[in-house]
């Protein structure tokens, strides 16, 4: 039976902009050679160095999985004048939002106010409130 997601993996890109990025979004940065790992509470996601994905020689990816192909939903934990405030200290611009969206939280389905922005590499980035 599946319990929840261990982590995800992108492709990345604009390295030295995207730690910086998710440094200010408030996330931990390891260190793992090829892989630099940003972690959230218990989660992390695995951005893969541009040396390991465009080396020819790493297949453990989607096949067409490039920079700017991730799609990722965060739970923000704080208010929408906070997340707002975090978002332009990391200078991201906000695509959509406040709007009202349906999350995955408790069991099924749960009313939120999402705000969608773009990192660095590209990748959409929505953050809910519930």
């Amino acid at each position: 039976m599946l319990k929840a997601f261990d982590h995800i993996a992108v492709p990345m890109e604009q390295v030295d902009s995207m730690l910086e990025f998710y440094t200010a979004l408030g996330c931990q940065i390891l260190d793992q050679g090829q892989i630099k790992a940003v972690v959230f509470g218990n989660n992390k996601i695995n951005f893969h160095m541009p040396e390991l994905w465009n080396g020819g020689e790493f297949d453990l990816r989607g096949h067409s999985a490039m920079p700017g192909s991730g799609d990722i939903c965060f739970v923000w934990e704080g208010t929408q004048d906070s997340l707002m405030r975090t978002l332009e200290d990391a200078e991201a611009k906000i695509e959509l939002g406040p709007v009202p969206r349906t999350g995955g939280m408790n069991e099924g389905s749960t009313e939120g106010t999402s705000i969608y922005t773009r990192d660095p590499d590209n990748n959409l980035l929505e953050f809910i409130i519930y």
